[in-house]
Parts: structure tokens; C-alpha cells; sequence
């Protein structure tokens, strides 16, 4: 007996279409490895189609006042916590994550950062008005960019949906979204939730592959161009948008450091480490995949993180007691297998190192040991289960290992010196600096990176800022 597949379908203009030439990608569940749907591979008459329909939505959606854009996205967030189940479900079989914590960890922060950004749509700022001179009173009006071009990733599909969205329909702009690949069911299911509440062409969804992403940012309508994703799509995204000088937002990759000084409370360090290294299968930029501990306890954190990562599980979404499900695709599994297979004689794996299961791409728990600050996998993003640990002699060297790869994103220090941690957070070169913690984030604080992890905020006042463009009126007093 054969199961017929999920049709999934692009939403243009307020109406669910498939793909202009009919083409589709088949969709598979990671916890399986089998294919569950179809989407469209939209080619370039969708992202016409989708660009036309947000820029003709866009002048009156800029037009409407924040007070309203701000009850459109509370009943957003209202819709949302009562289709939680249903979001649940198809991020679930999106990703294969568990049900327990996605309906925890994921929900609760997504409805709570799109009430933020309503709160926000009323609270721009701008210089005073002033006569600056003599005769003239100067003006400073914030508006919206216009339609924005975004690219969501595959890690956290409906959480980072939602960072592209909210802010950009709060500051007054039109929106076509692209959800990844592998992943576009539960964006497809925002598509009909969000559909019901704002005017059509407001909000569009298309789904296709790399090639659509870039037509959409090489698209002439679109007047910012938004992704989150790896370094090499953000140089290719950043590179097609000069051609027409488009306003660009990055979140790429990052490889945080996290560094363990000898005054630590050891077990509790060790116990918030590997749940912030593993969790989500260690697929988040800001994961805390990179320690660095001080000489004099390496041994002992190296000992303990091994037994916790033996204590961690991983398996099926409607297991209770896992941390984390699979990693999201062959491509992801084969790349972070690789890490492991190509690792130096001197590296050391203490804990896993090896594929969980021949269903689905599950991956175990790892700690790998013994690593140079110039070795693949610590200048390289993982993007999997996988923790390294490296050892440390002072602050100044561990300042140098931590700063020295190429990303930039989130860090964090482990002292109770609060002096040192002072010191640290100064001179860490990352968007984020978490003391004694790793990982939480709050809707009112920005999210992003230097280097190559990018730049433009995610979250906060900065990140709805970024939605925005700068206007200066003069008038005459004459």
C-alpha cells in the first residue's frame, strides 16, 4: 500500500499555487529518512509572481499606522498559541526534533518575539525636530525599506521564520519568504495562519532551492535582501545584491568559544555546556560546541563532559527523555561524519564519534580532545553534536585561541572572578558575550555577529531598526 505524499504549495498574493511549471522537490523526515511531502521548486515566474504581489500590498500596508500593524501581529501571535499543536507537528517532521521541547523551547519564544515586535512598531525613535539652522527646522522620519527579500535556514525553521517576518511586517515592509529545502512544511503552515490576518501580498511564501533563493536577491523589486544561513550563501547573497546596491542582513556561521577558568564550579559548567553543545543536535551558530579550559582542571572538565555526553540521548521525536533528534539531512550527516573521520593522529575522541542507527541521520553525542588552535575542526563550523576541547595556560592565551577563527558570533566566560569577566567580555571579538551561561536569548536583546558570521541584528530594537530606512526633511521658517 502506498501512502500518498504531503502536497505542499507556495502562498502568492492571499492564495496557495503550486509552482508555475509544476516542478517539486520531494521532502524527507529526518527521524526517517523518508520522503513525507512535496514542495514546489519555484523557478523565476513565482518570485515575479510573489515580488509583484508584495510590491503592489506595499503602499498601503507602509501607509497603515503602528498602532495597527501592531494589533495584526498580536492576532498573529494569538494564532500561533492556538495552532501550537499544529506548528508543533510539522516542525517535528520538518526536522525530526523532539516533540517535548519543541513545544517548550520553540513555541513559547517564537509568540513572545512576535508580541515584542508588535510592542515595537509604536516605539521608533529619531532625533528631536530642531532648528539646526538658522530658519530651518529639521525632521527626522523612519520608514520601511520597501519589500524584503528573506531566506530562512534549516535548524530552526519556524523560530527564524518568524526573526524575518515580525520585524519586517512591524516596521510597515511587505515580505517574500523562503523557507530551506529541507525544511518547508511548518513555514508553509505560518503561510495559512498569517494569511487569514493580513491583506494579501503582505506576506508570500515561495519554496524552491538555491537557485530560487537567488532570484529572489538578484530580483530588481526587492529593496533588502535577509538570510540566515552558512558564510559561503551570505558572500553569494551579499555579492548579487551590490549588483543593485540592495540593503543586505546577514546571520551566518559562528564557532563560539567557551572559556573554562580553574575557579569554575566545575559540574555545574559541564552540566549547562553540553546541553548548550548538543542541544538541537548542536545545529545553531551560537551552540557551544568550542571550550577552551585552564591547564590546571582540563583533565578533570575533559573527564566529566565525556561522562555527560555518555549520559546524553538521542533518538525519535515522541522519545521523552532525548535531548536531541537528527541532524537535518544526508548532506549535514555525511559533512559532520567527515569532521570526525579526517580528524589529526593527536586529536582524541572521548565520548561518540559515530552515527546513532541506520534510520534517519542520527549522530551521537562527541567530545573530541588534544586539539591545535590551526586544526579543521576548530577553524571550521561543525554544525553537529559534536564538542572540542582545548587547553589553555593564561588569560592571554586564552583570549588568543578564542578570537583566533574567522567567525564571530556568541562566546561566553566561566569565572567567578567578576573582574576577569569584565575583562573578557571586553576584548572577546563576538556579538555576544554570555557570563557563567551559554545560549539564552531574549526577545529585547540583538542577536548577531562580526567577521564572517555576518552582520545586521536579529531581535531587539537594533534588529527592528534594520527593517527601517532614515529620511531627513528640512523645511523653511520663511
Amino acid at each position: 500500500m502506498t501512502t500518498e505524499l504531503r502536497r505542499l504549495r507556495n502562498y502568492i498574493n492571499g492564495e496557495f499555487r503550486d509552482a508555475a511549471d509544476g516542478r517539486t522537490i520531494d521532502v524527507i523526515n529526518p527521524a526517517t529518512g523518508e520522503v513525507y511531502a512535496t514542495s514546489p521548486l519555484s523557478g523565476q515566474a513565482d518570485v515575479d509572481a510573489a515580488m509583484e504581489a508584495a510590491a503592489a500590498a506595499f503602499p498601503a500596508w507602509r501607509d497603515t499606522t503602528p498602532s495597527e500593524r501592531q494589533k495584526v501581529l498580536l492576532k498573529i501571535a494569538d494564532a500561533f498559541e492556538e495552532r501550537a499543536e499544529d506548528l508543533i507537528a510539522a516542525e517535528v517532521e520538518n526536522t525530526g526534533k523532539p516533540v517535548a521541547l519543541t513545544a517548550s523551547e520553540e513555541v513559547p519564544p517564537m509568540v513572545d518575539q512576535i508580541r515584542f515586535f508588535a510592542g515595537a512598531a509604536r516605539l521608533l525613535e529619531g532625533r528631536s525636530a530642531g532648528e539646526y539652522m538658522e530658519g530651518m527646522t529639521s525632521i527626522i522620519r523612519r520608514e520601511p525599506v520597501g519589500v524584503c527579500a528573506q531566506v530562512a535556514p534549516w535548524n530552526y525553521p519556524m523560530m527564524m521564520a518568524v526573526w524575518k517576518f515580525a520585524p519586517a511586517l512591524a516596521a510597515g515592509n511587505t515580505v517574500v519568504l523562503k523557507p530551506s529545502d529541507t525544511t518547508p512544511a511548518s513555514t508553509v503552515l505560518i503561510a495559512e495562519i498569517i494569511g487569514r490576518i493580513v491583506p494579501k501580498g503582505v506576506f508570500n511564501v515561495i519554496c524552491g532551492d538555491r537557485e530560487t533563493g537567488k532570484a529572489m536577491v538578484e530580483h530588481p523589486t526587492p529593496a533588502m535582501a535577509s538570510i540566515t544561513g552558512s558564510v559561503r550563501a551570505g558572500m553569494q547573497v551579499a555579492e548579487s545584491a551590490a549588483k543593485d546596491v540592495k540593503r543586505v542582513h546577514l546571520e551566518l556561521g559562528g564557532k563560539a568559544p567557551v572559556v573554562v577558568f580553574e575557579d569554575t564550579d566545575i559540574e555545574k559548567a559541564v552540566e549547562d555546556i553540553s546541553v548548550a553543545g548538543f542541544f538541537n543536535a548542536g545545529q545553531d551558530c551560537t551552540a557551544a560546541t568550542r571550550v577552551l579550559v585552564h591547564e590546571s582542571i582540563h583533565d578533570e572538565f575533559v573527564a566529566a563532559l565525556a561522562k555527560a555526553a555518555s549520559e546524553t540521548k538521542t533518538g525519535q521525536p515522541d522519545d521523552e527523555d532525548v535531548l536531541y533528534g537528527p541532524l537535518n539531512n544526508a548532506n549535514q550527516l555525511q559533512q559532520v561524519s567527515g569532521f570526525i573521520d579526517r580528524l589529526p593522529a593527536h586529536a582524541k575522541v572521548e565520548a561518540g564519534g559515530h552515527r546513532v542507527g541506520d534510520k534517519g541521520y542520527f549522530y551521537a553525542p562527541t567530545v573530541v580532545s588534544g586539539l591545535k588552535q590551526d586544526d579543521e575542526i576548530i577553524q571550521n563550523e561543525v554544525f553537529g553534536p559534536v564538542i572540542t576541547v582545548q587547553s589553555f595556560t593564561d588569560e592571554a592565551q586564552a583570549l588568543e585561541f578564542a578570537n583566533g577563527v574567522e567567525f564571530a558570533l556568541a562566546s561566553s566566560v566561566w569565572t567567578k572572578d567578576h573582574a576577569r569577566a569584565m575583562r573578557m567580555s571586553r576584548s572577546l571579538d563576538f556579538g555576544c558575550v554570555w557570563i557563567n551561561t551559554h545560549i539564552p536569548l531574549v526577545a529585547e536583546m540583538p542577536h548577531g555577529g562580526f567577521k564572517k558570521s555576518g552582520y545586521g541584528k536579529d531581535l531587539s530594537a537594533y534588529g527592528f531598526e534594520d527593517y527601517t530606512r532614515i529620511k531627513h526633511v528640512m523645511t523653511s521658517l520663511g
